[in-house]
């Protein structure tokens, strides 16, 4: 359905520790956010919202200062950091009723502000998700580039459906997100859960910029961790896959048990301490492997029934 109204956008910037890179931040969005107006691209309504994932800098600060001169600019501080996935969750959830569709980014004016227009333009034609995706990743380096597109493929493979160079740059309408705020799992990966949602989708690419100021939130360590809840939290085929090796090895097994009585048969035994360390070695550890695996799968399941909220809000400016 083609959109003829001129449409109310949110823009969800969830935040944290970004006191260095918010007030440009804040700047640009001021300026795009005019020339939008002004070109009759959004409503008059239309409006920054940050959310504050428990930074320990002057970021809330910042967020309530900027509110108190431009109430376009609008604040969700939550209680304690609860990772930018449930950060970026809370801000669709609280934003999107205000909103005929809400465009998601990052803090660090790293994805393209100006790209939001050919969002824009997407959503008129009737798409309700537009992704943002990257030409190239020539800013990373080799070994980011090479994992994260690694990443992808893998995930691909285990048949969870995923959007190559796409991270949290996308637009939504509003029924988009009322549906997504449907799914009750605790352990989010938007980035396997929005694709999943079947409604009319269509990519906008883009260059992505050098970060202007600050440093990057997302180390390798919060990246691998994100990329094992992608796995994790939208595919059984690593334990399917742990129940094939493991039946290929009790077949490997069986092919020693032979050779071993073989050998007693025909008075040929011999210490094989070499052999018969390697075997306990590898076999326990892809025992431990396996029990590792289960128990992450186990833990989750332990998380999602005990129903807690995924963030808690500790203030607003609205």
């Amino acid at each position: 359905m083609t959109v003829t109204t001129i449409p109310t956008v949110g823009i969800i910037i969830p935040c944290y520790n970004e006191k260095e890179v918010l007030p440009l931040t804040i700047d640009a969005m001021r300026r795009f956010l005019k020339n939008w107006k002004e070109m009759r691209l959004i409503s008059e309504e239309s409006f920054v919202l940050f959310v504050d994932d428990g930074s320990r800098d002057d970021t809330w600060s910042q967020i309530e200062h900027v509110h108190a001169m431009d109430e376009q600019f609008r604040g969700l501080k939550l209680a304690h950091n609860v990772g930018h996935q449930n950060a970026l969750f809370a801000g669709l959830a609280e934003g999107h009723p205000h909103a005929d569709c809400v465009v998601s980014m990052d803090a660090d004016l790293q994805d393209d502000v100006e790209v939001i227009e050919r969002f824009l333009v997407e959503y008129a034609k009737g798409n309700d998700i537009v992704y943002g995706v990257r030409v190239d990743r020539q800013s990373d380096s080799w070994f980011k580039r090479s994992t994260a597109q690694g990443f992808y493929r893998f995930i691909d493979w285990l048949g969870v459906e995923t959007i190559l160079n796409h991270a949290d740059y996308r637009l939504m309408s509003r029924r988009a997100v009322e549906t997504l705020c449907a799914h009750p799992e605790r352990n989010l990966f938007l980035r396997g859960m929005v694709p999943a949602l079947g409604f009319q989708t269509t990519e906008v690419t883009y260059t992505r910029q050098p970060r202007p100021a600050g440093e990057s939130k997302y180390p390798l360590r919060k990246m691998l961790a994100l990329a094992w809840d992608g796995v994790t939290s939208f595919s059984v085929r690593p334990i399917k896959l742990l129940f094939l090796l493991s039946l290929f090895m009790l077949i490997v097994s069986f092919g020693f048990v032979g050779y071993a009585l073989y050998r007693r048969y025909e008075g040929e035994t011999m210490d094989g301490w070499t052999s018969l360390m390697m075997s306990i070695w590898f076999i326990g550890g892809l025992q431990l492997f396996g029990i590792g695996l289960i128990g992450e799968y186990i833990g989750k399941i332990y998380q999602e029934v005990k129903r807690r909220p995924r963030y808690i809000v500790e203030d607003k400016c609205e």
